[in-house]
């Protein structure tokens, strides 16, 4: 299957611009920009209660499951969540996939989606070659909910056509309702053998290599600091090396804020969340809702020059590895320093343990 390049058009009234406020930084004359205008108003709001809403969704209809429900209701509750395992993941079909488009859409102006690609014409140059593009995403924060930026009916980035998908924690397809509407919003499993097959097909994607151990780093009393856990994150690049596939620093500003926080410390912690695929935590947003959705936070993504890496095969190296990979992280430091003084993160440090 090849990977067929398309347009990086902007949505409806949304505009595009080249960056006027640069501080003459070396080559931003060519930055594609695509600025959204943000409405939270109530069309919107309903959207990204239908994506997000889910998480505090089913928790509430567990604790009345188990504490408030009759026998009848108890039963159908169960019955419900067992028919949401056995149907296929993106039940029911094409009426799922449309109503996931209309939500991306609406987050789109929920979030006031800004985009900005430094160097569109190299992206474009990998599409023609049919290779895919690992755009791998920072932070992941909360929830890294601002992938949605690489949605295909947004058609923001070369190289994500209508296959283009984010790649997300497993465990997120065995939780009831929720697997649907994730597979609605092109969602699917990060694991690696969806992860290497899209690589040999050509077929480009986006994902959070932090995960969910860059969770558990994040610390209220020091908000200055970006914490990436990437140090230890090397296996994607030995994946991008076994198939030659170009690797994309994105970076997106602004998620810090959409939700409030608390969970446990602790190294048990840490390895019951590494086994699960998520962090066991109370998290609230907007209205204070407990595990509802986020504060309509302006998100601000930012896609560096992607980074060409050899095709090693079957005989990647380590010293290949550590290289691409110290490549990686050098290039995501100096994204993240290029633009955050227009985003308000002048004096924030980004933090890559």
């Amino acid at each position: 299957m090849t990977n067929i390049m398309c347009s990086s058009s902007s949505s409806s009234n949304s505009s595009i611009s080249s960056n006027r406020n640069n501080n003459n930084i070396s080559g931003s004359s060519k930055w594609k920009i695509i600025d959204r205008a943000q409405d939270s108003g109530f069309l919107p709001t309903v959207a990204v209660t239908l994506w997000l809403g889910w998480n505090g969704f089913i928790l509430w209809i567990i604790l009345y499951a188990i504490f408030l429900a009759g026998n009848w209701q108890r039963m159908i509750i169960i019955g419900l969540a067992t028919l949401s395992l056995v149907l296929p993941v993106d039940f029911p079909g094409t009426l799922g996939h449309r109503l996931g488009d209309w939500i991306m859409l609406q987050a789109e102006k929920y979030f006031g989606l800004k985009t900005v690609i430094e160097d569109e014409d190299d992206l474009i140059r990998h599409s023609k070659q049919n290779k895919a593009i690992i755009f791998a995403f920072n932070p992941h924060d909360m929830l890294p909910y601002a992938v949605f930026a690489f949605n295909p009916i947004l058609r923001r980035f070369p190289g994500i056509c209508e296959n283009g998908v984010a790649l997300m924690t497993s465990s997120v397809f065995n939780i009831p309702f929720l697997r649907h509407v994730y597979s609605w919003v092109k969602g699917k499993s990060v694991d690696k053998r969806t992860f290497l097959g899209r690589l040999h097909n050509g077929e480009s994607f986006t994902f959070s290599p932090g995960g969910v151990q860059e969770v558990l780093l994040q610390d209220p009393s020091k908000p200055r600091d970006v914490i990436l856990y990437l140090k230890n994150r090397k296996g994607f690049v030995k994946l991008a090396l076994a198939t030659g596939s170009p690797i994309v620093p994105v970076f997106g500003f602004n998620l810090d804020g959409s939700y409030g926080y608390w969970f446990p410390r602790g190294r048990l912690i840490e390895k019951i969340s590494r086994s699960m695929g998520f962090a066991p935590l109370v998290f609230w947003g907007r209205w204070f809702i407990p595990f509802g959705i986020p504060n309509p936070r302006k998100i601000h993504v930012v896609i560096g020059p992607a980074i060409d890496v050899p095709n090693e095969g079957e005989s990647v190296t380590q010293e290949s590895i550590d290289k691409y990979h110290g490549i990686f992280m050098k290039e995501l430091d100096a994204l993240f320093n290029r633009h955050k003084h227009e985003v308000g993160y002048g004096d924030r440090q980004l933090k890559i343990i």
